[in-house]
């Protein structure tokens, strides 16, 4: 019995830890309860507002905070803005959830530092892959918001523009777009046929190279510099 009290813990332990943040308390406890149904991962804390959820992440120290855009006493991207600023937070990486698609949402929570932006339509299955992904280090957006995002950046790029792609080699090009193209760590390393160590390696020297931040930077590079294009 005592064996079996141990295992538990150690799951425990080595499950992924996730906030959620939400003013609607009925969606927040449904959402609490889909985190807490998945064997990988827990739920350590609801937050109703902005600042509860600050206040929560620097408490519970999550991995993956579920994060409301429209909320009370501070809302979802000043949140996550403040949040993202705070050195012992660094291991924590923001989902944003949202109503709405709205083009100065997405940009502000990825200036605020978010990981990513779902709508809260997304199906329950694919909002735990999400959180996986998200804290395995990817860049999670809805097909919506991924093409406001591009149409974006291509139309109207950044001032600054990325560097060019010929400082790449051929493989890292080929993991490039299939980032773009949105696939998984997983789904890269089955496509190229090598490891997902590999394949992170990978993603690591490019960010480097192209100076981009995360995921979501690369796949806007690949766009502007026409390695894809918008489907």
């Amino acid at each position: 019995m005592i064996a079996n009290h141990r295992g538990l813990a150690r799951a425990e332990s080595s499950a992924i830890r996730v906030l959620i943040a939400d003013d609607q308390p009925l969606l927040r406890h449904s959402l609490a309860l889909l985190v807490r149904g998945a064997t990988d991962l827990t739920a350590v804390g609801e937050a109703g507002s902005g600042s509860e959820a600050i206040a929560l992440a620097r408490s519970t120290l999550p991995d993956v905070i579920l994060m409301d855009i429209r909320m009370p006493d501070g809302d979802g991207i000043e949140a996550t803005a403040a949040i993202a600023s705070e050195p012992a937070l660094a291991g924590c990486r923001v989902l944003v959830l949202s109503m709405f698609e709205l083009d100065e949402y997405v940009y502000g929570a990825l200036h605020a530092g978010a990981s990513g932006f779902l709508l809260k339509d997304t199906r329950p299955e694919q909002l735990l892959d999400a959180i996986r992904r998200t804290h395995a280090g990817e860049s999670i957006f809805a097909p919506a918001i991924l093409t406001r995002l591009v149409e974006h950046y291509v139309v109207r790029p950044a001032t600054t523009s990325p560097h060019g792609l010929d400082v790449l080699t051929s493989r890292e090009t080929e993991v490039l777009t299939l980032v773009a193209r949105g696939l998984s760590n997983d789904e890269i390393a089955a496509a190229l046929t090598i490891s997902v160590k590999t394949v992170k390696t990978h993603i690591g020297n490019v960010l480097a190279k192209l100076q981009a931040r995360d995921r979501a930077q690369l796949v806007i590079a690949a766009y502007e510099q026409g390695l894809v294009s918008p489907a």
